[in-house]
């Protein structure tokens, strides 16, 4: 019996003699669910005889499931059969309350399936399943942070990771390497999974959904498909498809696709990296019975990642780490993918790491988050110096495969960084709003913000109803045009930093349909907003 939404788990065992499983063997679990609705559902390879099959469903009934093996002789894997009866649910976890996500009917924000909408405020933990980030204590200290903080979703990597080399031992966990393999002549070797590494990763995969933080799996740093080959690669995403697809997952095909390896980069493996990723995101639509968001973790943008963008459901973005020089590049990237068609969700999902280099703080964090959504981003990835790699105090992480470190600053401390404070404000305040229905208009501010010269001001909003316009610091007043004449706004300052409102009243336009805001409170940047109606909210 299990809930709705909720993971439900059958255990088998092999009676055949399988040397390699693994690669040997393949298991799938046909359900039926009350409607009549089948699903070819994988089960993975657990560990010695043993394999596991994971479901889950939003469907309430009788679910009636058999087992279906490459090897059809063998009797503890073929022809098993059982049900399953799903109940309502419960609970109060949101991820679980509202179902799957998708993308919304205009194609411009996430969703559940009940149709509520769904702000993506990701935090980084790119080697958050390893074992420098001990469990249970730090790793659970972590998710109740950022799940107080008001984060909505993790991204990490649940396979080789990024700034190493082949079995290199800070990737390692408890249990050893998430792969199995070996270095020879001809370069690495990846020979089956390691379950045990994952049984470990279950535990910290199950307290992210238990605290109500979606996770967003990247099966790997993009230059691994070139070492591991295309027909390992498929098993590594169809093993993960089958370990955690019955969780609310978003499925993330790799990071950097298209980047080979650090110190081998050519545009011949670029471009066979971009082959092989539209291969792969192929791949898992078939294999995935579920229907999970899936995207690809990009250089620039995940549509430049792969051949084929109608086989992602949203758009990720990179656009540099460079403090303050990287909003040019950040304002151009985000207004490009917003206008690109078809029309498709847009999180610039790594800009400026917080203490990255010694800078991209707190205001930086702030600047990058608001240009982001107020450009037409449905929601930001956050990202510690610290964090995404994991430093210890007593055992930084080390120089990446150029030989030089990205910084030493620990994960306890980078975790306690005031930047992802203040976009934890941020998402609370928009949630009192229909963020969702906002759109980008420019013309409605002066001066207003270009990637030529990317310190205007932004502005969103819906018509008649909403408008926020985000000041960077140094602007002393905006003109705020096309007012509505019968809109009769109320106006006020709010303050990124610590949610705090400053009064204004009263929208007087001039005959002309235009307003000077005067100047903000204090000499950083402000967030200006007009409501409908001849008072604010109080």
């Amino acid at each position: 019996m299990a809930e709705q939404n909720c993971m439900t788990e059958w255990r088998f065992e092999s009676t055949g003699s399988h040397p390699d499983p693994f690669n040997e063997l393949e298991l799938d679990i046909l359900v039926t669910d009350p409607d009549g609705v089948q699903r070819v559902v994988p089960a993975f390879w657990a560990g010695g005889r043993e394999w596991r099959g994971r479901y889950a469903s939003p469907a309430v009934g009788t679910h009636e499931w058999r087992s279906v093996c490459s090897d059809t002789a063998d009797s503890g894997l073929q022809g098993q059969e059982g049900t399953v009866e799903v109940t309502p649910y419960e609970g109060d976890n949101p991820v679980l309350m509202h179902g799957n996500l998708q993308t919304s009917v205009n194609g411009r924000y996430l969703q559940h399936a009940d149709g509520t909408p769904f702000f993506w405020l990701a935090d980084t933990w790119w080697m958050g399943l390893c074992g420098r980030l001990k469990w249970p204590e730090e790793f659970q200290t972590l998710v109740a942070d950022r799940a107080a903080k008001g984060f909505s979703v993790i991204q990490f990597v649940a396979g080789p990771y990024p700034d190493m080399g082949a079995f290199d031992d800070r990737g390692v966990n408890e249990a050893g390497h998430v792969w199995e393999g070996r270095e020879d002549a001809s370069g690495p070797v990846y020979e089956r999974v390691n379950p045990a590494y994952f049984d470990l990763a279950d535990r910290r995969v199950e307290a992210m959904v238990e605290a109500g933080l979606v996770p967003c799996f990247l099966g790997c740093w993009g230059y691994y498909l070139l070492w591991m080959g295309i027909d390992q690669m498929k098993r590594h995403w169809r093993y993960l498809i089958a370990r955690y697809g019955a969780y609310p997952a978003v499925w993330c095909l790799a990071g950097e696709g298209t980047m080979p390896y650090y110190l081998a980069r050519s545009e011949e493996a670029a471009e066979k990296l971009r082959t092989g990723w539209t291969e792969l995101a192929r791949y898992v639509r078939e294999v995935d019975p579920y229907g999970r968001l899936l995207t690809i973790h990009p250089t620039d943008s995940a549509r430049n990642q792969v051949e084929d963008s109608s086989l992602l459901d949203f758009d990720m973005l990179q656009t540099g780490h460079g403090d303050r020089k990287s909003l040019p590049n950040t304002v151009r990237r985000m207004t490009e993918a917003y206008a690109r068609q078809p029309t498709m969700p847009v999180i610039n999902s790594e800009v400026c790491y917080e203490g990255i280099g010694e800078a991209c703080r707190q205001e930086v964090q702030r600047l990058m988050f608001w240009v982001c959504v107020l450009s037409g981003a449905c929601g930001h990835t956050y990202g510690a110096n610290g964090v995404w790699q994991v430093n210890r105090a007593e055992e930084p992480f080390g120089p990446s495969p150029h030989g030089r470190a990205w910084g030493s600053t620990p994960w306890d401390e980078a975790m306690r960084l005031p930047g992802s404070g203040h976009l934890g404000i941020a998402k609370r305040f928009l949630s009192d709003y229909e963020w969702w229905a906002f759109e980008p208009h420019p013309e409605w501010v002066a001066p207003s913000a270009t990637p030529e010269h990317p310190y205007g001001a932004y502005a969103a909003g819906i018509p008649s109803k909403t408008r926020m316009i985000f000041l960077p610091s140094g602007l002393w007043g905006v003109t705020v045009g096309e007012l509505e004449e019968s809109a009769g706004y109320g106006a006020f300052w709010f303050n990124p930093v610590d949610g705090s409102r400053v009064e204004i009243g009263i929208v007087s336009p001039t005959e002309d349909g235009t307003w000077e805001s005067g100047q903000p409170p204090i000499f950083q940047d402000w967030v200006l907003v007009l409501e409908q109606g001849l008072g604010v909210r109080g």
